[in-house]
Formats: structure tokens, C-alpha cells, sequence
């Protein structure tokens, strides 16, 4: 599915003290780069906000003058794209995933009206966390800065009252969650530390930071690493999994799939771990040979 991305990374951030909220780091990552990893697949990315240094090309606007709000900022974003659908995007979105960016540009391309926004887990409306149609949204804003003589200053609430929008409740229930104050980015950084998420942050970051657009079946890798320390040696398991990347890598360079490449070398490597483990069993069950395999 064809769409561009607008992400707004322009505001004060009053209630951070004026800090630069985009550049703020969650995870090590900062929370724009966070929002641009859930859209990769975009066509065209635009950030209206000052230039900053990202994880991955991006083109550049601001609005004119500088601090007219999100409309303002919106019809900037707007000028530089020609897809037909165009994902709209706030930039302190710590939690949002590649799967709520799906579900947002499914609705809005099957739904018979504007778009699609979420909803969140307090029943109120997301407008930048959404997926819009063009050519109505370019609309509504003509219309606006007709009737007020500006962009300047207007809420969104003001443009998306003049749309048909569904809504959806993604399954990942801290998808639109935002970091507006020094609470929420604590909070934000405590909880992609906890038990049931830390693994998949950490291999994102890691990702990010290796330049490394991946799946990991983490699954298969912790299994081989627990089968190399237990039937070789604890050293074993970053040892093996650190040679499954590297052959995995060599099949990729050859032409391979890089999730096959991945899974391929992790299969034989779980092999051979386990035979390893199989020939020390039968060294501490004694001898081989007539005298030693039970043979009378």
C-alpha cells in the first residue's frame, strides 16, 4: 500500500521546560526516531520541525512563520507529499508499532469516508495517530485558511470536524501514547523495561543502532544459545549465536533471504549443539564397544 508519512516534530514543549521533545531518548532511541521505525515503508517521509539528525532519511519543512500549530504545520507536511494516503504522525510516540501504522492505512483505504484515527484506551480521539486521504484533507484545509484568513493558531479539532473519520482501537494498547511531560518519559522509559517487553526493545534498539532492518526470531535464538550452554559451555551461547550472524551474513551476501539466511544457520547450529550434547552423554555412560554398549 502506497502512503506518505508527516510527522510533526515542531512545539515548545512547555510542560518538558522547553526541551527538545523529538530528541529525547527512550530506550536509547529518540522518540522520533521511534515513530519513523513504525513507517519505513513510506514513500515519502516529511518532518516539519527544526533539522535534527535521525536514524534514517527524512526531508525537511516548517511551517511559515515558525510556531503556527499542528494545522499550520500539517498543510506545510502536506505540500511536499503526493501519495494519495498520508500517515500523520505526532513525534513523541514512544510505543507506536509497525502494526497499528497497517491497521490505520487499511481503514483508511477500504473505509468509504476521510480516513482513519485511533481511539484510545480512554475513549478520546487521536488525530495524530491516524491515516488520512489527501485530497479531502487538502480540502478541508483550503477551506479553513479561507474562513479564518489563516492557519495560524487553529486547532486540529477544527479540521477534523469537517471529515468522516473511523475510528480503531489497536491492539497494542499504549500505541498513541505520548510524552507531554518529564512523567510521561519516565514512565514511558520504566516500562519498555519490564519483563515482557524489555527483549524487543532491547533487539530494536540494537537494530537501530547496527543499521539493521531484520525480523529476529527471538524464539529460535534464545533456544539455540540455552542448547549451546547446557550441552557445550555457558561462553558457547554468545559465542554461537555470534557465528549464526556471521553465516548468516555470508548467505545474504551470496543472495540468500535475510530471515532465511538467519533461520537456516540457526538450525544447524541447534544441530549441532545437540549432537555435541549427545556424544558427551554417551562419554559419561562409558566406553563404546563390545565391553561397553551392553553387548553380553
Amino acid at each position: 500500500m502506497s502512503y506518505d508519512a508527516i510527522v510533526l516534530a515542531g512545539g515548545a514543549a512547555r510542560r518538558l521546560g522547553g526541551a527538545d521533545k523529538p530528541t529525547l531518548p527512550v530506550g536509547t532511541r529518540t522518540l522520533l526516531d521511534r515513530v519513523l521505525a513504525a513507517c519505513p515503508d513510506a514513500a515519502e517521509t516529511v518532518v516539519v520541525g527544526t533539522r535534527r539528525a535521525t536514524a534514517r532519511p527524512v526531508e525537511w519543512t516548517l511551517e511559515s512563520p515558525p510556531g503556527g500549530g499542528p494545522v499550520a504545520a500539517l498543510d506545510a507536511g502536506l505540500r511536499r507529499t503526493t501519495a494519495g494516503l498520508v500517515l500523520v504522525l505526532s513525534a513523541d510516540l514512544p510505543f507506536l508499532d509497525r502494526n497499528t501504522v497497517r491497521a490505520l492505512l487499511g481503514e483508511a483505504a477500504a473505509g468509504p469516508g476521510d480516513g482513519a484515527l485511533v481511539r484510545d484506551p480512554e475513549g478520546r480521539d487521536q488525530p495524530l495517530v491516524a491515516a488520512y486521504r489527501a485530497e479531502p484533507l487538502r480540502r478541508e484545509i483550503a477551506l479553513l485558511a479561507t474562513e479564518h484568513g489563516t492557519l495560524h493558531g487553529l486547532p486540529l479539532r477544527a479540521l477534523t470536524a469537517e471529515l468522516e473519520l473511523s475510528r480503531i482501537t489497536p491492539a497494542a494498547p499504549l500505541a498513541s501514547f505520548d510524552c507531554d511531560t518529564w512523567e510521561d518519559l519516565a514512565t514511558a522509559r520504566a516500562r519498555i523495561r519490564e519483563h515482557g517487553t524489555v527483549l524487543d526493545q532491547w533487539i530494536n534498539a540494537a537494530k537501530n543502532e547496527l543499521g539493521i532492518d531484520l525480523d529476529v526470531d527471538v524464539k529460535t535464538l534464545l533456544d539455540l544459545a540455552r542448547d549451546a550452554a547446557h550441552g557445550v559451555a555457558r561462553p558457547a551461547a554468545p559465542l554461537t549465536t555470534f557465528l549464526v550472524g556471521y553465516a548468516a551474513a555470508r548467505a545474504e551476501a551470496a543472495g540468500a533471504d535475510p530471515a532465511q539466511a538467519v533461520a537456516e544457520a540457526s538450525r544447524k547450529a541447534a544441530d549441532l549443539a545437540l549432537r555435541w550434547a549427545a556424544e558427551a552423554e554417551s562419554l559419561d555412560s562409558g566406553p563404546a564397544g563390545p565391553e561397553g554398549n551392553g553387548s553380553p
